[in-house]
């Protein structure tokens, strides 16, 4: 039997002796088997044991020569294999040649692959697109920028420097693999044909992961004016560089951008691009109408596209509009064009939580775990984070726990969600548990890690836990504490009745007290019956924060808890002669996934008179009852 296989390379033979039975029972299939049989059966994916059968009835019939059985050979064995085939190979053609190239390359050889690339020229066989393809791709598994020169160089002597496909690949070696900018910019300046795409995307791609913002802009602009598309792969990088931007330079840009808008048709196949970075700007910048008027301009094919909805409804989101994206977010839904990915999902819970929508929210969870991709919220952490924020707020703590227990990789982010939202929810003791769990992880923990543990220890009043935790920011985890913290701080000692401490600890702050610091210490006043302290501290809060009436209602609250009734009247005459309105109560109730929006006082809804009349007659129902 030995005898039979003495032929086999050694790798082939320590399998096959222990399932030639099954090689045997195979004998008359394959006896008129030729090379492009074998080629097909190594097509798709293999199990090891079928793989090393096939190999051997190569062998037997004589076909481990032939490159096309020898290409497919290679790709479905490590590299270790994989040359020892290619190495039997007396006349290898480009196609194993590309082969072990690729495989190498996979797993970071990018020096065996240089070194198989030379073996290729020696022996005159001509390289193509595919070849640099994947030496590129060594070269960016190798984490040495000189094999990228080293590539370039070959591309340049052989003739290859017009292959968009192989200027492509330079583009991402240099610019989003090594940061290189210069070298990435000089070949895409030298390109003769600068009407691909791709290789725009590329550069600017490069130049956003390279922050050099105002670069992809100019990029982005010079792309439209030569009246190239932006892929979807270009619009996200240029909107990431777009998050970057300060507000001088939003404003800036949204003259540049604007003036390119008024100078073009409205046929340019760029306009809905520049419509759609746009708006973002605008929403970025707190227009909000601007936003949406940005929106509304873009038309026919850009509106299929989700980018510029997820701009939209993020825009209404960050500027406390989530009515607003809600209903847009219903009608993209109606759109059979359209399909809402991660982004959009992770706005809209968002946007469920500022208003406590918890059926829509639950629709988004049994959406996503039915539409996505298969364990996408176990894997997807801002996903799933967005659900634990969503379902902590909306009351719905235990469906929050499921989300979290349910994630295969928990981050920092995800650790911070749950505390936050146990700490919302009263649940204090279990929220230091999980801060305890957090570090038993190794997570190391960050500045909103302690924002919600120490809102957990104020909304539980564990005054002791909260203050050593307070101290140990600093002293063992190395996070200075900032003036959210302080705030929270001020906020435990004030609910528990330690005003005087809470003010050592203002007065102790790097930071100058605001309008959350001064209200945390108002409403311990409050609560405590220190009204002399409260008027004191009122003073301070309308000083920081003079349009907001927060600080006056407090205030009036502890007055008319005391019956000072006279001191409420000028205090309340006072307000009026500042032009100080108090902010009327807000409710919302969702029928028919629509939310109702309700204020104190407002006839804006509208079926108001409805609302009203039915009132009415519950009123006189209820009389009637009682008499």
């Amino acid at each position: 039997m030995l005898a039979t296989f003495s032929h086999f390379p050694p790798f082939i033979l320590k399998y096959t002796f222990n399932f030639h039975n099954s090689i045997s029972l195979m004998h008359t299939f394959f006896s008129n088997s030729n090379s492009h049989n074998l080629s097909v059966m190594l097509q798709g994916h293999l199990s090891h044991s079928h793989l090393l059968q096939i190999h051997a009835q190569i062998f037997r019939v004589n076909a481990h020569q032939d490159n096309l059985v020898a290409t497919r050979l290679i790709g479905h064995y490590p590299s270790r294999l994989a040359l020892r085939v290619f190495e039997q190979l007396r006349t290898p053609n480009i196609f194993p040649f590309n082969a072990i190239i690729r495989v190498l390359g996979e797993e970071g050889l990018c020096s065996y692959a240089f070194s198989v690339f030379k073996d290729l020229l020696q022996c005159s066989v001509s390289p193509n697109d595919f070849t640099f393809s994947f030496l590129l791709k060594a070269c960016l598994r190798s984490n040495d920028a000189k094999y990228v020169k080293q590539a370039h160089t070959h591309v340049a002597k052989l003739g290859f420097v017009s292959d968009s496909f192989i200027c492509n690949g330079l583009l991402v070696a240099y610019a989003m693999g090594f940061k290189d900018m210069e070298s990435a910019r000089k070949v895409f300046d030298e390109m003769p044909d600068m009407g691909v795409v791709r290789c725009w995307t590329s550069l600017i791609a490069g130049s956003a992961q390279s922050g050099h913002i105002e670069e992809v802009l100019r990029l982005f602009l010079m792309m439209v004016k030569e009246n190239l598309r932006p892929e979807n792969d270009t619009m996200v990088s240029v909107l990431s560089a777009c998050s970057k931007l300060e507000a001088a330079e939003i404003g800036k840009w949204v003259m540049i951008l604007s003036e390119f808008i008024n100078d073009v048709d409205s046929g340019s196949v760029g306009r809905d691009s520049v419509n759609t970075v746009l708006a973002y700007l605008y929403g970025k910048w707190g227009q909000v109408e601007k936003c949406k008027e940005r929106f509304d301009e873009i038309v026919g094919i850009g509106k299929r596209s989700v980018l510029p909805w997820n701009v939209i409804i993020g825009a209404y989101v960050q500027n406390g509009c989530s009515l607003e994206a809600l209903s847009l977010f219903h009608v993209m839904i109606e759109d059979l064009n359209l399909r809402p990915n991660h982004v959009t999902m992770v706005s809209i819970l968002s946007a469920c939580a500022q208003v406590g929508d918890l059926d829509l929210g639950k629709w988004i969870h049994e959406y996503v775990k039915y539409e996505g991709s298969k364990a996408i919220l176990e894997s997807n952490t801002f996903l799933a984070t967005a659900l634990i924020d969503m379902y902590s707020k909306c009351g719905s703590l235990g469906k929050a726990k499921d989300v979290f227990e349910q994630m295969v990789s928990k981050d920092v982010v995800s650790f911070n969600a749950m505390i936050m939202g146990l700490a919302i929810n009263g649940e204090g003791e279990e929220a230091l548990r999980l801060f305890s769990k957090m570090q038993e992880l190794g997570l190391r923990p960050n500045s909103g890690t302690f924002l919600g543990v120490l809102c957990a220890c104020s909304h539980s009043g564990l005054l002791h836990r909260g203050r050593q935790i307070f101290l140990d920011m600093n002293l063992r985890f190395s996070v200075p504490p900032e003036l959210e913290h302080y705030a929270c701080y001020v906020d435990l000692l004030a609910r528990v009745g330690l005003l005087e401490e809470a003010f050592m600890v203002v007065a102790s702050m790097p930071f100058e007290p605001n309008n959350f610091v001064w209200g945390a210490l108002l409403q311990g006043c409050r609560l405590h019956s220190r009204l002399k302290l409260a008027q004191d501290v009122s003073q301070k809060l309308v000083k920081v924060d003079p349009e907001n009436s927060a600080g006056y209602v407090m205030f009036s609250n502890a007055l008319a808890s005391d019956q000072q009734w006279g001191a409420l009247s000028g205090l309340r005459w006072f307000m009026r002669e500042k032009g100080v309105r108090k902010h009327p109560g807000c409710s919302w109730i969702s029928i028919n996934k629509v939310v109702h929006e309700f204020l104190a006082g407002s006839p804006s809804h509208p079926q108001i008179d409805r609302i009203y009349h039915t009132l009415d007659g519950l009123m006189k129902e209820m009389k009637v009852a009682s008499m």
